[in-house]
């Protein structure tokens, strides 16, 4: 798929960029000389884009990506750490924790695009998303044990979830990297695709996703994302709220209508 349009940047430096494909937004990683390390200014620019992106009820489906040729991102970046105090590092933590909880907390669906590596906080980025689309170059992992410190871009609570516990721990704690073919065996990613073809298909996915009710897509989200470890019943008990958030709004009159009529549906989006 062609880039079109015009990208808007965000921060000082334009690290991180958003470019509209009608209902589907692209949140572009873009600091090729560092390979998209995360360093403060990286994560201020990639929560900023976030709380727009979150805010603007027209976006349907996010695809998050790389410019980078060999990378989706490799994580913090260690060179601006190497410089920090502890009381740095202590100032530095809200500002991360913001960029990949707004990843997220995306309240609409969300696919990454990953291609060459994707580790540690890289890693992490992609697992805030709901999908995960990879190339045959990539490897993926965390290996921050091996650096003295932890997952902390929320992979030891979002690795687990996707993997189940006894998987999540050997990754974690061997620190291992992970490539292409055994990451789908694994459950790492979702969907393997051709090299270079892990952007045209993620947003092919995306595509697809929006063409469906953007209310009944987030609260499909909300309602999976909230209910994953309750007990059944309270599981129930949520996902019936998500239902009466919908069930009365114009999205479903006009699916009805359109089903009934034989034609696509034109979303209200309310």
């Amino acid at each position: 798929m062609e880039r079109q349009g015009q990208r808007q940047r965000f921060g000082a430096d334009g690290w991180v960029a958003v470019e509209r494909h009608g209902f589907v937004a692209e949140l572009i990683l873009d600091r090729p000389k560092a390979m998209n390390a995360v360093s403060t200014a990286m994560a201020d620019s990639l929560a900023q884009a976030c709380a727009e992106l979150a805010a603007d009820r027209s976006v349907r489906a996010v695809v998050l990506g790389s410019t980078h040729e060999r990378a989706f991102c490799v994580g913090a970046d260690l060179k601006e750490r190497n410089s920090f105090t502890d009381a740095d590092l202590m100032r530095q933590r809200p500002h991360t924790r913001a960029a990949y909880t707004g990843v997220l907390e995306l309240p609409m669906p969300t696919i990454a695009a990953v291609h060459g590596f994707a580790l540690g906080g890289g890693f992490e980025l992609a697992l805030a998303c709901d999908l995960i689309v990879a190339d045959g170059t990539a490897e993926v992992g965390l290996p921050e044990v091996s650096v003295g410190v932890i997952p902390g871009g929320g992979g030891t609570q979002l690795l687990p979830r996707r993997v189940g516990a006894a998987r999540a721990a050997e990754l974690v704690f061997t620190a291992r990297r992970v490539q292409a073919a055994e990451a789908a065996e694994l459950g790492l990613v979702d969907r393997l695709v051709a090299d270079g073809q892990d952007r045209t298909a993620a947003l092919e996915l995306a595509t697809a996703i929006a063409r469906n009710s953007p209310v009944g897509l987030r609260a499909a989200k909300r309602a999976m994302r909230l209910g994953h470890g309750l007990d059944l019943r309270t599981g129930l008990d949520l996902e019936d709220g998500a239902w009466r958030s919908v069930a009365f709004s114009g999205d479903r009159a006009e699916g009805v209508a359109a089903f009934n009529e034989k034609r696509e549906p034109e979303w209200p989006g309310e």
